[in-house]
């Protein structure tokens, strides 16, 4: 028992490594998960008193007891079992596949990386970026919700800017929960973007055993009382124009939705901007008639470079608004109760709000003018401006003043820098080659004009989603 063995030393390391894994996770990696437990709970605690809806229980579960729920869920494992049957594989092996895909989707929120990081990051980011405007159609009407109805955000997406805009805007009522597509699947933005709460969705998956994990997913948590926001959408308008709905997470709410249970009130939020960061990417991908967008972390870093140093040379401007409009609530239970067909009717009519509120900012204004062609003298372009200004005064909109003139001369400098108009010999001209960058801006309020403009050429619609509108109660802050 006494007696000295000899071993080469790369295998007297390989035991001591052995030794020390098995020592940290027996009584190491436990003692560090409880403290980062107690750590989390303190800091969630602090955090619900001043959030008008606390997080739900449901949003701080482990991430691996949320993956065991889901895969065992009574309709998930029937999929298991169609879907071995349909593919000729185990049922095992179906049932590992749907763990890939719950591990997939399902997030690890922090409330530490989302309140201690990412709001002060939103914040910072879309003020050193625009000028940020919020108003409502009625801001009472979305605080007397039901505290137990869970909330859904269901927005227009114009930019990825819309993700950091809405959870800055949104910080003081909950944490918001978002699918987002491959984009955020690239290390390590993935992992800050589930710490975050959101869950990643394939949008173009057709795989039944896929769509229904990801399905019931949104149901549990729907029911678990989790915040969300969600773009009908399905992805960025390539066009600039607000876009036919898509069912799909709108459809798995509804389905899941019982009778006398947790209730789901929709808040449209329509968003707008001066300035689309990726409007010349969105274009590019509408020309080629593929969501396949060129750019990468070598633009990125080129963009960043470029403001970084203006900012330096003391010439950084922002690109002028970025506005959110926050519509009225609508309520699941009354569109199930009143609805055959509950799905489409409630995208239909979120959309349609959503259109209706769309906010009127300076750039998509001198751009629905210079749309329609031609040179512009620039006493015409003042006129025009403020005729059109008029015919919108019941739309919410955000201006650097009242005065036209100054709008106009606003709007014009984000353009010139940009090189998107010409001014020349008394006369304001848009190159041809940057037609269509000024129609995608055209588009974004289009919706908003009933008939054509009678001057000059017919002034560009959008056709997609035409609605009444009445005066809004607007508070702007």
């Amino acid at each position: 028992m006494t007696s000295t063995v000899e071993l080469p030393l790369w295998l007297f390391i390989v035991i001591l490594l052995f030794a020390a894994i098995t020592a940290a996770s027996h009584l190491l990696f436990p003692s560090v998960r409880w403290f980062f437990r107690r750590r989390m709970e303190r800091v969630v605690t602090r955090v619900n008193k001043r959030l008008a809806r606390p997080i739900q229980p449901f949003k701080l579960l482990r991430r691996q007891d949320m993956i065991q729920r889901l895969v065992y869920d009574p309709e998930v494992t029937k999929a298991i079992v169609v879907y071995a049957e349909a593919n000729g594989v185990r049922e095992d092996v179906a049932f590992e596949q749907a763990k890939r895909y719950a591990r997939e989707i399902v997030p690890s929120f922090s409330a530490t990386a989302y309140f201690g990081f990412a709001i002060r990051a939103a914040r910072w980011l879309s003020n050193a970026l625009y000028r940020v405007r919020l108003s409502h159609d009625d801001e009472a009407a979305i605080r007397r919700i039901d505290p137990e109805a869970t909330i859904v955000f269901v927005m227009n997406h114009r930019s990825n800017m819309d993700y950091v805009l809405v959870t800055y805007l949104a910080a003081r009522k909950s944490a918001l929960s978002y699918a987002v597509g491959e984009w955020a699947r690239l290390w390590p933005l993935s992992a800050l973007v589930r710490g975050m709460g959101a869950y990643f969705i394939r949008r173009n998956s057709r795989n039944a055993l896929y769509r229904k994990v990801l399905a019931q997913y949104v149901r549990k948590a729907t029911d678990g009382g989790v915040a969300q926001a969600i773009f009908p959408e399905g992805g960025l308008s390539l066009n600039g124009a607000v876009q036919t709905p898509k069912m799909g997470l709108l459809s798995y709410l509804v389905e899941g939705y019982r009778s006398g249970g947790r209730n789901v009130v929709f808040v449209p939020v329509a968003l707008n901007y001066d300035r689309v960061l990726e409007d010349r990417v969105l274009l590019g991908a509408g020309k080629a008639g593929a969501r396949r967008f060129q750019g990468g972390v070598r633009t990125a870093f080129a963009f960043v470079a470029e403001r970084l140093w203006l900012w330096v040379s003391r010439r950084y401007r922002r690109f002028g608004y970025a506005a959110v409009h926050f519509g009225l609530p609508l309520s699941l239970a009354e569109a199930v109760a009143q609805e055959e067909e509950p799905t489409e009717a409630l995208a239909t009519a979120l959309m349609a709000r959503i259109a209706r509120d769309v906010p009127v900012l300076p750039v998509p204004l001198v751009a629905q003018v210079l749309a329609r062609g031609g040179d512009w003298a620039r006493g015409d372009l003042d006129a025009e401006t403020a005729a059109l200004k008029a015919r919108l005064a019941d739309v919410p909109g955000h201006f650097p003043s009242e005065d036209t003139a100054e709008i106009v001369e606003f709007a014009l400098r984000l353009l010139k820098e940009r090189k998107l108009v010409v001014e020349g010999g008394g006369t304001i001209t848009v190159p041809e080659e940057h037609r269509p960058t000024i129609e995608f801006y055209a588009r974004s309020i289009a919706q908003h004009l009933e008939s054509p403009a009678p001057d000059k050429q017919t002034s560009l619609t959008a056709g997609e989603v035409q609605t009444e509108r009445g005066t809004p109660e607007s508070a702007k802050t």
